[in-house]
């Protein structure tokens, strides 16, 4: 009945869409109802800072697989063309992701939802079983989707059918000893969201008041699309809420499923969002390309992140540990006790210490770095400072006195001391980890969208897009 070995548990790993950390009931959101996933977090640890690699869903999803920064990997925006026909590309050709390592040691590994990593048609990295949308989002009913090689538009909800997949391959795989590896990857909570969800959970959200959702000012590098939004605020976020609310009660059949079979005492539950998003906060609607130039709020780099399995990972746990999506892979790696082949051009550490309950930070330091394209970012418990190549504009915010990040200390000459520093360590470990011809800092990269390989593998074809939101 799949693995009963303790070494080697199942795993099933739930990736949402474009959900801020701030958007889940058990981190503090007393609006937004997330009963299961709160659940989750009881039977199990939460991560209370665990940051995206890039604040948007491609880059961080590949970084996420394959353990590798954007410039290791070369996806610097979301892919908008290579993803289905003629001119399909595999953005990942020959990198590693630990599902391949994961079937190389005997894992059944299935996806089921957004792939969103080029070529979405051809199972991919160790997957045997690939249920996969198109491309990256759309609508929720009539979504196109692929099963079995075959392109078609799905009529009815997409959550709903991304949980129906899943289920059947858990109940395919409990006839198994072989452990399994299960990707659930839902495209909620990404847009659109108005007559898109269940009306009787959005119509549950009537009278909520988004208190977490702050109607704040047009931010100055904003778009057209977050003053429509705004015109319409009550309603899109009756939508997105909805959209969070209906995934979460789908996760719950995942989790009763595998009670249910007897397999949640040796089941991995890993949930997490690819990046953060802004729903009004710093008057934005959008995630790292919300604005222009791209911008590294901590709403668009934070995400929830969730980890259980009875016995083994300590309950109701909250970890104040900084950690990254390039940490991710390590960890999941030396959690099954699998070798990490890619371990030594890789900048991640494994957080499994912090996981089991043996320690709160990770290797001393703690700083985690970001970037998206030309834009990179250095955090620090206290402060953060973002570097856009080649002109600017910087940033530069102390944390520890301003964790909403409103006032700009980059010409504060009292600050000059720290700016330096984080500047000097921040060109230090992108030269160490950067691949020359994958670099995102010579990217012109817009956030509308990349359509192209990076670097000589694109031939001198345009690679990215304008942002026309």
């Amino acid at each position: 009945m799949a693995s009963k070995d303790k070494k080697r548990p199942n795993i099933v790993f739930i990736l949402s869409d474009d959900q801020g950390y701030w958007a889940l009931g058990c981190a503090g959101n007393k609006e937004i109802r997330t009963p299961h996933l709160d659940d989750l977090a009881r039977r199990g640890m939460r991560f209370e800072n665990f940051f995206c690699t890039s604040p948007v869903c491609s880059p961080a999803r590949a970084s996420l697989l394959t353990g590798r920064i954007p410039s290791q990997h070369g996806v610097h925006d979301w892919i908008a063309a290579g993803n289905v026909g003629e001119d399909s590309i595999e953005y990942l050709q020959g990198m590693i992701g630990y599902t391949d390592l994961l079937a190389e040691n005997r894992y059944v590994c299935g996806l089921s939802g957004k792939w969103h990593l080029g070529d979405s048609r051809t199972p991919q990295k160790g997957f045997s079983h690939w249920f996969v949308h198109q491309g990256g989002g759309g609508p929720y009913h009539n979504a196109p989707m692929i099963k079995n090689g075959t392109l078609y538009n799905e009529p009815r909800y997409v959550t709903e059918v991304i949980t129906e997949e899943a289920l059947a391959f858990i109940d395919e795989q409990s006839k198994n000893d072989d452990p399994f590896y299960l990707g659930i990857h839902y495209t909620a909570p990404h847009t659109p969201w108005i007559n898109h969800h269940p009306q009787e959970i959005v119509d549950s959200y009537d009278d909520c008041p988004f208190e977490s959702c702050p109607d704040e000012p047009l931010h100055p590098w904003t778009f057209e699309w977050t003053k429509e939004m705004k015109k319409n605020r009550r309603e899109n976020l009756k939508g997105f809420f909805a959209a969070v609310t209906a995934m979460d009660m789908y996760i719950g059949q995942v989790v009763k499923k595998l009670e249910t079979l007897g397999l949640r005492e040796n089941t991995l539950i890993c949930f997490m969002s690819d990046n953060g998003y802004n729903c009004g906060h710093h008057g934005i609607w959008g995630k790292g390309n919300g604005t222009f130039p791209l911008n590294m709020y901590d709403t668009s780099i934070k995400v929830p992140a969730i980890f259980s399995h009875p016995g083994r990972i300590p309950e109701g746990v909250v970890c104040e540990a900084m950690v990254s999506g390039y940490d991710f892979m390590p960890t999941l790696l030396e959690y099954v006790d699998i070798e990490n082949t890619e371990k030594d051009k890789l900048p991640g550490k494994s957080f499994l210490k912090n996981l089991l309950g043996e320690e709160q930070e990770v290797n001393g330091e703690i700083v985690v770095f970001d970037e998206y394209g030309p834009v990179r970012m250095i955090r620090t418990r206290d402060w953060k400072y973002v570097h856009r190549y080649p002109y600017g504009p910087h940033e530069l915010y102390h944390l520890a006195v301003d964790p909403e990040e409103k006032i700009n200390r980059i010409n504060d000459e009292s600050c000059f001391p720290m700016l330096k520093e984080l500047k000097a360590k921040l060109d230090d470990w992108f030269v160490k980890y950067a691949d020359p011809v994958l670099d995102g800092s010579r990217e012109g990269v817009l956030g509308g969208g990349q359509i192209n390989l990076v670097g000589p593998r694109g031939k001198g074809n345009k690679v990215f897009l304008e942002n026309d939101q």
